[in-house]
């Protein structure tokens, strides 16, 4: 909207209090819990398929040498990360001005169901190596695509006031989701196998794609039963003021020279806005890289077997959605830049000892620190931005949110093989990871406490 300027959405001075308690009476009026349930559901392909079971199994010796397996997957997966990083955010942005996010968040989160679904025939055997990595990077596609439409909505059911309590209530479901899929899956498909799935020919492993899929489906339609409006909602803080969505049909093309506007726009006129995607895409990658590795750590440096390592998993999914539910309050009274600022510090004096005392008492202590940290982290990055953006362009900036953190995907995983071979010890990745995430603490130091 031509001539908006961001005082008019937030007078000034702006002060982070406490959120009161006719505000919290209105947000029982919002469908926060459905929204929230979405996290939950999609925590199922993160947990389930992309992290400790179904990705496990396709790299596995059944589908040939792990090298191979682990490449071609690698391979895929950076197709899938180029592919949303071209889309994502002029998928969001055509969202935006169509006032289609609900829609588009129900085609995107089926898309992701029927791919997982499909893994299912993902037989035991390398010819079917290469139909679950186009699976698995078309799965990440749609899921990372439904996630901007879904982080999108985070304006339109809450307020100023708890933005930081309702962004973070959605990461612990998330968290929380995801270690119920993983009991669910460890029990019933795994060990025990209390369902009685067969593991003749793998069935029991292609069975959890089904329960994945369903998870994910069930879970979804809350919020898509109850979606809190068109793109310019009646209420909320990301409520329209007197922005009228186009009618027009863009084209693709249309649509990408808008978003070369929007960037341009954003380093002339919003340049807070564009320093705070690039910090965030850089911290991000520093605690993708905390839940990425820690597996890896925990077995090959720690000795941890694969039980334990489960285990760990699950204790650290716990802590990061308590985590992120605390973080997430003291969002609403601090302002989210402290939270992240904090947040990255814990991580920083947490991951250090794990350089000087390779003790598996120490890595639970450590490791749960790290988690711990993690969640409030996560949360206020996206009230953050959600604090950023105006009426109307929620997608499109949640689309370059998505882009921005894909195009800086790469550090962690990088530093960390640098300092593996320069230094000869896996441990020594844990430096690598401390380093991106200390740059990204260095870049949001210098972003202003109030969005």
């Amino acid at each position: 909207m031509i001539g908006f300027t961001r005082r008019r959405l937030y007078p000034e001075p702006m002060s982070y209090a406490p959120p009161s308690p006719s505000s919290l009476r209105s947000e029982e009026h919002k469908p926060v819990i459905p929204w929230a349930l979405w996290d939950a559901g999609a925590s199922s392909f993160h947990a389930v398929m992309t992290t400790f079971v179904f990705n496990v199994y396709l790299t596995s010796e059944l589908f040939g040498s792990k090298n191979h397996t682990s490449q071609a997957l690698s391979i895929g997966l950076a197709a899938a990360g180029l592919v949303i990083a071209v889309t994502a955010p002029v998928t969001g942005q055509r969202a935006d001005r169509g006032g289609s996010r609900r829609k588009a968040l129900a085609v995107t989160t089926a898309a992701v169901a029927v791919c997982v679904a499909l893994c299912f025939f993902v037989r035991p055997d390398p010819a079917f190596l290469w139909l679950g990595v186009g699976l698995i990077a078309a799965a990440n596609v749609f899921n990372e695509i439904a996630t901007v439409h879904y982080n999108a909505v985070l304006p339109s059911i809450s307020t100023p006031e708890t933005v930081g309590r309702v962004s973070g209530l959605g990461w612990s479901f998330g968290y929380f989701g995801g270690i119920i899929a993983l009991v669910i899956v460890l029990f019933g498909f795994v060990s025990p196998g209390l369902l009685g799935v067969p593991e003749d020919d793998s069935l029991n492993l292609r069975a959890v794609a089904l329960f994945s899929a369903i998870w994910l489906a069930g879970l979804s339609l809350p919020i898509l039963l109850r979606f809190p409006g068109a793109t310019a909602p009646e209420s909320g803080y990301g409520a329209a003021t007197g922005r009228m969505v186009s009618a027009h049909k863009e084209s693709w093309v249309d649509s990408y020279r808008r978003l070369g506007r929007t960037i341009r726009r954003l380093y002339r006129h919003e340049p807070v806005a564009l320093r705070f995607l690039i910090a965030s895409a850089v911290f991000r990658d520093g605690l993708a890289g905390v839940f990425t590795y820690g597996g890896v750590l925990a077995a090959g440096t720690f000795g941890f077997s694969t039980s334990q390592v489960i285990v760990f998993a699950i204790a650290g999914n716990v802590v990061a959605g308590l985590g992120a539910v605390v973080g997430g309050r003291l969002d609403d009274a601090l302002g989210p830049k402290r939270v992240i600022i904090g947040s990255l510090s814990g991580l920083l004096i947490a991951a250090a000892p794990l350089l000087l005392v390779q003790s598996p008492g120490l890595f639970w202590v450590c490791g749960l620190a790290l988690c711990a940290f993690v969640g409030p982290a996560q949360s206020a990055s996206r009230t953050y931005l959600s604090r950023l953006t105006k009426p109307g362009d929620e997608g499109e900036y949640f689309g370059l949110y998505s882009t921005t953190g894909r195009a800086m995907s790469f550090l962690a995983p990088a530093l960390f093989a640098l300092f593996v071979g320069l230094l000869g010890d896996q441990v020594w990745g844990i430096l690598g990871i401390m380093i991106v995430l200390a740059l990204g603490l260095a870049l949001a130091v210098r972003l202003p406490t109030r969005p």
